[in-house]
């Protein structure tokens, strides 16, 4: 039992973390955020430990952006609770501006794997081109989230999906689960916000 919980329980507890705050995340709930930093912390050393330093990096982000979130859920807008802060969808012009910011991202993350572990001397990145994809489209997903556009949904079911694929690959179980459901909880939360957008309009 020792030796499952010393393999196992860091992903175990970023799993349960990961899960509650999906839930609030379709629900529209603030409480999304800090259990987002929670699970990010836990990510944070299983990726380390995996090897997979973009996905490793990207936790130190959803830290920041996640009290971002929360401030800005909470009083970035004139009220006091998220339902005061409008879902909206997301404009042809910045989508376009954030799929280029998004390129960008990709292009200097795929830099650093390739390059930066020779430099300091540690493993090599694993499946570098699918680390560094799914790290700047979390980065400009989870920015989605924070400003509340509906679209951000759709970002993540793409997200998901490739993530599962690399934590199948990594041995990482839990995880692949995770990821399974986050897919299935993106496209539940699509939907979900959809509605909540036109209800809000009326």
């Amino acid at each position: 039992m020792s030796e499952l919980i010393s393999q196992y329980g860091l992903e175990v507890t970023g799993t349960v973390a990961s899960l509650v705050y999906l839930f609030y995340s379709i629900r529209e709930k603030v409480w999304l955020w800090p259990w987002g930093i929670v699970a990010s912390a836990v990510s944070l050393l299983v990726f380390y430990q995996s090897a997979l330093y973009a996905d490793m990096g990207l936790q130190f982000y959803y830290v920041s952006i996640s009290a971002y979130g929360w401030w800005y859920w909470m009083s970035g807008q004139p009220g006091k609770g998220a339902s005061d802060v409008p879902i909206r969808p997301v404009g042809g012009r910045l989508l376009l501006k954030l799929l280029l910011i998004g390129t960008a991202i990709y292009l200097v993350l795929l830099w650093a794997l390739l390059k930066l572990p020779a430099m300091v001397h540690i493993a090599s990145s694993d499946m570098p081109y699918l680390d560094a994809f799914t790290t700047a489209a979390s980065v400009i997903a989870t920015w989605m989230l924070a400003r509340k556009y509906l679209h951000h949904w759709l970002f993540w079911i793409v997200v998901d999906l490739v993530s599962m694929g690399m934590y199948i690959y990594k041995g990482l179980y839990f995880y692949s689960f995770l990821f399974l459901v986050y897919t299935i909880g993106a496209a539940m939360g699509y939907f979900e916000w959809k509605r909540n957008m036109k209800r809000d309009a009326v």
